[in-house]
């Protein structure tokens, strides 16, 4: 699938991976529409190429407005990239009692359902394409977490919703097939992001060492390079690739 002279819409686009997502893909020629909640935006920088879009991928109508914006800015839409997400960690029974139910539930509401809600529209948008000469109308990359594998103590939600992506994956690639749009999952390891900066460079440095190879903290550059990867890649269709040094989490 071809970046030039196309539009990309990444989702959680004004930190973190999604960030890097929608520096690379412009850098790749694309025209790119960042969503992420107004707070986010605010604090983020200027990039050429990247037009960011306040957007809660919970709220469908949202949702759909940033995907008309995307649709109608004269070149079509290819690329869809899913890398909003939050992950608070509270166990199933701990000190202060029974994990909260509204926890649980935002967690799949942002992480799963949000996910969801902008595959179904993004497609229904990129459906309505000139397919290429290989028929060919999209890519859509979701991001989920090896925690969908080896969910941690105190990660039932997060665990969840991670799972609920990967499990999504190639449902949606087989759905989707009869209109010529891919659709695969990353799944990151331990990743430098906002996420981890607030914890101190001996815990980073410990999290670091628990990583076969290479012994480090991967970076969002790298999960960029990825997605880009698979959009360039027209074979890669209804898979999930880990990209986590070879690490399995331990229990904590």
């Amino acid at each position: 699938m071809q970046l030039a002279h196309t539009a990309a819409l990444v989702t959680g686009g004004a930190s973190g991976l999604g960030a890097a997502t929608a520096k690379a893909l412009a850098a790749g020629g694309a025209r790119v529409f960042a969503l992420d909640l107004k707070s986010g935006i605010d604090q983020a920088p200027e990039v050429d190429g990247v037009t960011y879009v306040p957007t809660d991928v919970t709220d469908p109508e949202q949702v759909r407005a940033a995907v008309a914006t995307a649709a109608g800015s004269g070149v079509p839409l290819r690329t869809v990239v899913n890398c909003a997400g939050i992950g608070p960690s509270a166990r199933i029974l701990g000190k202060k009692g029974v994990h909260d139910l509204g926890l649980y539930a935002k967690v799949i509401q942002v992480n799963l359902i949000g996910t969801f809600n902008v595959l179904a529209l993004a497609s229904e948008a990129i459906a309505e394409t000139e397919a290429d000469e290989n028929g060919q109308r999209g890519v859509i990359v979701n991001t989920a977490s090896i925690a969908a594998y080896d969910g941690q103590i105190g990660q039932a939600a997060y665990s969840s919703s991670k799972g609920g992506v990967v499990g999504l994956t190639l449902p949606a690639a087989r759905d989707l097939a009869q209109y010529g749009i891919r659709v695969c999952t990353i799944a990151p390891g331990i990743v430098e992001t906002p996420m981890l900066a607030t914890v101190s460079d001996e815990f980073r440095a410990g999290l670091a060492a628990g990583v076969p190879f290479p012994r480090r903290l991967a970076l969002p550059e790298e999960y960029a390079k990825l997605a880009l990867a698979i959009v360039d890649h027209d074979y890669l269709n209804g898979e999930t690739i880990r990209m986590d040094g070879a690490l399995r989490m331990a229990p904590r």
